[in-house]
């Protein structure tokens, strides 16, 4: 049996099978023994994946959000995560270190605050207890910035690499969590006397918040982590002020470990010279590296100068149209049959003049589908510096059929 447990797949279907259970009926405690016989370390992609799979199929997403506490119940202690020193979550103010800044502070209110307060008013009813729970509900209610950086910039890349169902059914339950923080909020300003509906109110918000940050720590930021880039999380810090945090703010500037590459190049001594380096705007690279990147293209390039001379082409292993080294030097009009010339010459007239940004064509060579693209190269100030031919067998593209994920 164990063989069929490790495959990834069948792991996919018993979980879609425990959640269905839990939808039709069965609890927790009936569907939690044969998870933890079956399941070891079901990781958050997994999860992910399960939930979408459910949607696929046709499961609505309020049915989905139904389950959320149930099967939230069943992961926990299941979710296997790495948390090692060093980690991009554990650096002083990378979005996900405040997110759970933030869910410490939400935590301590609800533990050194609202509850010894909610429970003198079970004992009392005083409207004293009531004005200390309205003032504490107000602090509460910054959760509010909490899920709209959630929603407005971590969800939106989720989305981006195709996982929608945990964002859909996240923000639905955010929603609740929302309206039910409002609502005692209300019955507390508004108190009357109606005892058991200000405590019913307060533990159905206090309880949802205490379950989103469950979900959050143990669900959306581990696949989160696992799906987003670090530049990605850059900007997502980048945007966070705008929006606002909740009850702390972040404890730093997160500073990701990054190389200095020009202190690199001037490390490098008497190995080496300026002359050996071409400096970018984006970055440093060496004569040889540049070689290499534009020798290993999936596709041919080949330069034309302003004035028409061509000035670099690509090697690659499998050009598609043969050049020599005696090609450089040469008008680009002599490089192509006559009767094709005043084509050539009506192309680069065009990028020349910012008539056209680019020119493409495409033709059939035997077991190949070239397609010939010529672009206008310019520079900062707009000025015409030459004609770039980007030249590619496309069609192992077109053969190219559903999806093949860096994460599996």
């Amino acid at each position: 049996m164990s063989e069929y447990i490790n495959n990834r797949e069948y792991r996919q279907k018993v979980l879609q099978e425990l959640i269905r259970d839990l939808h039709n009926g069965k609890s927790v405690d009936e569907v939690k023994p044969r998870f933890e016989k079956l399941i070891e370390g079901v990781s958050a992609i997994e999860i992910t994946e399960m939930e979408q799979a459910l949607i696929r199929e046709g499961l609505p997403v309020e049915e989905v959000q139904r389950l959320c506490d149930v099967h939230a119940a069943v992961f926990k202690g299941s979710i296997e995560e790495i948390h090692a020193p060093g980690k991009p979550e554990e650096q002083t103010g990378h979005p996900v270190h405040t997110f759970k800044l933030e869910n410490n502070a939400l935590n301590k209110l609800i533990d050194e605050e609202i509850t010894p307060h909610l429970e003198s008013f079970k004992k009392t009813g005083n409207q004293e207890d009531v004005q200390k729970l309205a003032d504490d509900f107000s602090k509460l209610w910054e959760v509010h910035k909490h899920y709209l950086r959630k929603e407005n910039l971590l969800f939106p890349f989720l989305e981006k690499y195709g996982i929608t169902a945990p964002p859909k059914v996240m923000w639905g339950v955010d929603d609740e969590i929302r309206k039910s923080i409002k609502d005692a909020k209300d019955a507390m300003e508004n108190y009357e006397g109606n005892w058991d509906k200000l405590v019913s109110l307060a533990e159905q918000a206090i309880n949802g918040v205490s379950e989103m940050i469950f979900k959050e720590e143990n669900i959306l930021f581990p696949m989160a982590l696992q799906t987003l880039s670090e530049d990605e999380w850059l900007k997502i810090e980048a945007e966070s002020d705008e929006i606002g945090y909740c009850i702390v703010k972040p404890a730093g500037k997160w500073q990701p470990v990054r190389i200095n590459v020009e202190q690199k190049v001037s490390m490098q001594g008497e190995e080496s010279s300026e002359k050996d380096y071409a400096t970018f705007e984006t970055g440093i690279l060496t004569f040889e590296e540049i070689s290499g990147i534009f020798n290993t293209l999936p596709f041919d390039i080949t330069f034309v100068d302003k004035d028409g001379i061509v000035k670099y082409f690509s090697q690659g292993k499998d050009r598609i149209f043969p050049r020599t080294k005696s090609v450089i030097g040469r008008k680009v009009e002599n490089c192509h049959p006559p009767a094709s010339v005043h084509i050539v010459q009506k192309v680069v007239e065009n990028l020349k003049s910012g008539a056209k940004d680019h020119e493409d064509f495409w033709i059939k060579m035997g077991d190949k589908y070239v397609y010939i693209r010529y672009f206008s190269v310019r520079n900062e100030k707009g000025e015409f510096l030459g004609v770039l031919e980007v030249t590619q067998d496309i069609k192992p593209i077109q053969e190219i059929t559903g999806e093949n994920r860096l994460v599996k």
